[in-house]
């Protein structure tokens, strides 16, 4: 008589079924071992569950192990495979495709994030740093803390007392 195996305790962290089988077809084959022998590779859907587990808690890849998952090394070795095939772009496509069809999106109300960083090729077109305003150049390197080097262009910090 054959064993029928086990279905993982649904602790409210596992991928539901009906899930599942939407997000398997989104994940290419697993790559064959150069060598050709070796253990098999991990079970898609238990990385899967750790990978939603880290995703959904922000706990470390580390913990995974001792949550009952898997090693968090193989658990990101595949979240960093995934992640460069397209898997999780192609499931936010699937879902919010899904949500518009079912609910609607208001595509007329929309946000966009930014942020305020140097341009790193912006040259003399970005203008003056704020804080320097008005300053020559040295002077606004002193005014920072800074000193020239004699032996090179490079600045140092001063010595506090």
């Amino acid at each position: 008589m054959k064993q029928e195996k086990s279905k993982p305790k649904d602790d409210g962290w596992r991928i539901p079924d009906e899930l599942w089988e939407r997000i398997k077809i989104l994940l290419p084959p697993p790559p064959p071992h150069p060598l050709g022998c070796h253990n098999p590779p991990a079970a898609p859907r238990k990385v899967m569950d750790a990978v939603f587990f880290v995703l959904r808690t922000g706990a470390q890849w580390k913990s995974l192990s001792a949550c009952g998952f898997m090693p968090g090394s193989t658990a990101h070795g595949w979240f960093q495979r995934w992640l460069q095939a397209g898997v999780f772009h192609g499931l936010w496509k699937m879902m919010l495709d899904e949500y518009d069809d079912s609910v609607g999106i208001d595509w007329s109300w929309l946000s966009m994030d930014g942020s305020m960083v140097k341009s790193p090729l912006g040259g003399d077109d970005t203008g003056p740093n704020p804080t320097d305003r008005g300053k020559k150049r040295d002077q606004a390197k002193r005014a920072r803390g800074c000193q020239r080097d004699p032996c090179g262009p490079q600045y140092r910090r001063r010595k506090r007392a």
